[in-house]
């Protein structure tokens, strides 16, 4: 069976920089063993990159988060230095906002059946369910999967919701380190 992982938004803005999360520093170690037992099994890993612009402030999501945030080419938008490396031969989708169309687009063209997609990073509650609701419309026969030890929502409560809403759209709930 094919495995591709999918690594979503660790960039520095989220884990230390203008939307710093606690809750996101504590899973990097997780995130970083994650990414090395994909690279040291031949996975293919995606990286994904929230990315806005400099008029991020008359954009929609500037309006309802007006918290400047990874803006393409400053050092809030690069992934984080631990995963840096790694994000350097991976594929990386810019995406300008919650979840990835091109992404999808690209998933779609995999015969699903013996396929496992699982996603990683943050934010649970909005980014890494928006990708998986995306892989999941893109491969509707694949098995799709969360390491909830790898994630890390805006609140710990978001992220358990955001958990039990994926359950329901039939993406399974993992948590290895």
């Amino acid at each position: 069976m094919k495995r591709i992982l999918i690594v979503v938004d660790m960039q520095n803005d989220f884990v230390t920089g203008a939307l710093r999360n606690e809750e996101a520093i504590k899973i990097v170690p997780s995130v970083v063993k994650r990414v090395e037992r994909a690279e040291a099994a031949g996975e293919r890993i995606i990286f994904t990159r929230d990315t806005h612009y400099a008029d991020y402030m008359d954009t929609e999501e500037g309006k309802n988060l007006p918290v400047p945030h990874c803006i393409k080419d400053t050092e809030g938008w690069e992934i984080i230095p631990q995963l840096k490396g790694f994000s350097e031969n991976a594929e990386t989708y810019d995406k300008p906002v919650f979840g990835s169309l091109k992404l999808g687009e690209d998933l779609s063209r995999i015969p699903d059946k013996d396929v496992t997609i699982e996603l990683i990073g943050l934010c649970t509650d909005i980014c890494v369910i928006s990708n998986a609701v995306i892989a999941r419309a893109a491969c509707p026969d694949a098995h799709i999967a969360v390491d909830a030890s790898c994630c890390a929502g805006v609140t710990p409560e978001s992220h358990k919701t955001a958990l039990e809403a994926m359950k329901v759209f039939q993406v399974e709930i993992i948590n290895e380190v």
